[in-house]
């Protein structure tokens, strides 16, 4: 799977669920994130994924697939603590760029939503499985319980890439911090020279945001063959039932 390619997660979801259990949770608010409760091999769970189509809405107009905006950051927030309440294991499925920027973005609460998110995530008390199937991207990951949040498993596709942003963009942000630095040492810098930077910089950000590159830092637990996606998340499950949290989910102070 292309990290920059568009579908509908609701056909990945499928796939993973056993027969036609996918019950979807506010399905027309907060769109670039698709929640909803299911059975995984027998065992009920919550589904968090990352809707990678273009989607509008009424109120909020056109949103971009795989970024994560004010209202779908305040729909997981709520899931997520649904499911504490009632013991229901998260799945994580995660294809993120991250969280809209911008002044109305801001405006809207992105900074409230998404601190939300980091609070539930932080304070959950049941079991958590992140696969992640394409892109993770800057606090994006963290949103969608990346391994500082302690995810009983997390597993990476072949396809997937991890990194603080998209390989392009950070190939030309660190561009023009190395350009800059031989400018200071008195270089001069030639376009077929600055052509000559920018390949080296692509190449080695290239190989660091693979997800061999990730599991080799145990980043991530493993990575797994996408026809095995159901067979680890039943076996995560299975596994984390052996050893349950028995702390309170207690989120503190939290502004809804």
């Amino acid at each position: 799977m292309d990290p920059q390619s568009r579908y509908d997660v609701r056909d990945l979801i499928q796939f993973l669920v056993d027969g036609s259990s996918f019950q979807e949770y506010k399905a027309e608010y907060g769109q670039t994130i698709v929640c909803g409760y299911a059975k995984i091999g027998g065992h009920h769970v919550g589904i968090v994924a990352n809707q990678r189509t273009v989607v509008k809405s009424e109120k909020e107009g056109m949103q971009y697939g795989g970024v994560i905006y004010h209202d779908s950051a305040d729909k997981e927030a709520r899931f997520i603590m649904d499911c504490n309440q009632t013991w229901t294991p998260l799945i994580f499925l995660q294809d993120v760029m991250g969280f809209m920027v911008g002044r109305d973005s801001e405006q809207a609460g992105i900074i409230r939503a998404g601190a939300k998110v980091v609070n539930v995530i932080s304070n959950s008390r049941v079991p958590k499985i992140t696969i992640i199937t394409g892109g993770s991207y800057g606090a994006g990951n963290y949103a969608m319980c990346g391994k500082a949040y302690d995810p009983r498993l997390i597993v990476a596709w072949p396809s997937a890439e991890l990194a603080v942003m998209g390989g392009a963009q950070a190939a030309k942000v660190l561009l023009q911090i190395e350009t800059a630095t031989l400018k200071k040492q008195g270089q001069k810098i030639t376009k077929e020279k600055e052509n000559e930077i920018l390949k080296t910089i692509t190449e080695r950000y290239k190989k660091q945001i693979s997800p061999y590159y990730a599991a080799a830092r145990l980043w991530t637990d493993a990575i797994i063959d996408p026809l095995e996606t159901r067979h680890w998340i039943s076996m995560g499950i299975h596994a984390a039932n052996q050893s349950p949290i028995e702390k309170k989910f207690n989120l503190g102070v939290i502004q809804v």
